[in-house]
């Protein structure tokens, strides 16, 4: 089970820190990734990690504003996200993939619940 948390209402330029707990299972072995879905507008991708840490990916539209990191201590994965725009706003979700490597497209093999990001102009 994946379930998301730390969403919000932010102002514009404001920051926001998501984080995905794992439980049931662990997920160190796992891609771990963000995806985000705006009203009236289809899943999109938004980053993901690779199982060690070491690689990650990002949506161009968040580059330099997000930041994916993970702590398979306490089973976690989070997303610092900076510089918010209105544009950011969505309900995101985390994911597991278990076959993830950087520059491959992120199958997922396990859904969180997602957590609503409101960013007002």
């Amino acid at each position: 089970q994946l379930q998301a948390s730390g969403g919000g209402l932010v102002q514009d330029g404001g920051s926001l820190r998501l984080s995905c707990a794992a439980s049931g299972r662990s997920f160190s072995s796992y891609g771990m990734g963000w995806f985000r879905q705006a009203q009236g507008k289809e899943r999109e991708f938004v980053a993901a990690i690779n199982w060690s840490g070491r690689s990650a990916d990002y949506a161009d539209s968040v580059k330099g504003r997000f930041t994916i990191s993970r702590d398979d201590a306490k089973n976690t994965v989070s997303l610092q996200m900076n510089s918010l725009k209105p544009e950011d706003t969505a309900v995101y979700y985390c994911a597991a993939d278990a076959a993830w490597m950087s520059g491959s497209k992120f199958r997922s093999n396990y859904w969180g619940q997602g957590t609503l990001v409101t960013v007002s102009s």
